[in-house]
């Protein structure tokens, strides 16, 4: 996962942009472990304590998995301080693993998979990032608050069911408020999930005026290219009439 601070970032250096090619695939792998090992203990609390071990094994071990990227990327990096300043969300992932909804952050990776399955118009991956984040980003915001609030005095989301059913109605910017966290922890986590939400909609937003926009032009376009050829017809016909009146 590149994150980048720049409104146009430099070429990556080569010899990174290789190693993430080969790393793609297996990191990617690695984020879905990872996402089903912290999954399945938050969704059933009460599985035995062997699964819950081997859950916590497959995260620590996906974990080793990043951590080792980060590492490979910043060593064949030519420019490492440069690298390091424009990768400080990824070195946070790593750094803080005992802040189990930052870790979520690396499941960004995912998207790769939508991307894949896209067109190859810049609409299209734009529709296909759009899509898997905003339901990657309620899965993951869900599963997060519901680590954070379960079982802590006053909290009214103590099911996934529930945690799911705030993030979706927090992302849309519905608020019923029958569902909110009461928790510092997971308070942080509807911070991060609304101001994602905010970016996700005003995307869907302009990329829906954008294929609106489209629409609109091509149907004056074609308006326009058949009163252009009826104008010439006119003009046809108009000059054989005159051809024929003539003595």
């Amino acid at each position: 996962m590149t994150i980048l601070t720049d409104d146009v970032a430099p070429p990556e250096d080569p010899r990174v942009a290789r190693w993430q090619r080969a790393a793609d695939t297996p990191l990617m792998c690695a984020a879905v472990l990872f996402l089903s090992a912290y999954a399945v203990p938050i969704i059933s609390p009460h599985v035995d304590r062997a699964v819950r071990h081997a859950c916590w094994a497959v995260q620590w071990s996906c974990w080793a998995l990043f951590a080792v990227d980060y590492v490979a990327r910043l060593a064949l990096s030519h420019q490492r301080g440069r690298w390091f300043v424009r990768h400080l969300l990824d070195l946070a992932v790593i750094a803080l693993p005992m802040l189990r909804p930052l870790r979520l952050l690396r499941l960004v990776t995912l998207l790769h998979v939508f991307n894949r399955g896209a067109t190859s118009t810049l609409r299209g991956r734009v529709v296909a990032y759009v899509v898997g984040g905003a339901v990657l980003l309620s899965f993951v915001a869900a599963l997060a608050a519901t680590d954070a609030e379960r079982g802590h005095p006053g909290a009214n989301i103590n099911s996934f069911g529930d945690a799911w059913w705030w993030a979706i109605s927090t992302m849309t910017t519905v608020g019923y408020g029958d569902r909110y966290p009461v928790t510092t922890e997971g308070r942080f986590v509807a911070i991060g999930l609304m101001i994602s939400g905010i970016a996700l909609l005003g995307t869907v937003t302009a990329t829906l005026a954008s294929w609106l926009s489209d629409r609109v032009r091509s149907e004056s376009d074609a308006t326009t290219e058949i009163l252009a050829e009826l104008r010439e017809l006119r003009a046809i016909v108009e000059k054989q009439n005159g051809d024929g009146e003539r003595p």
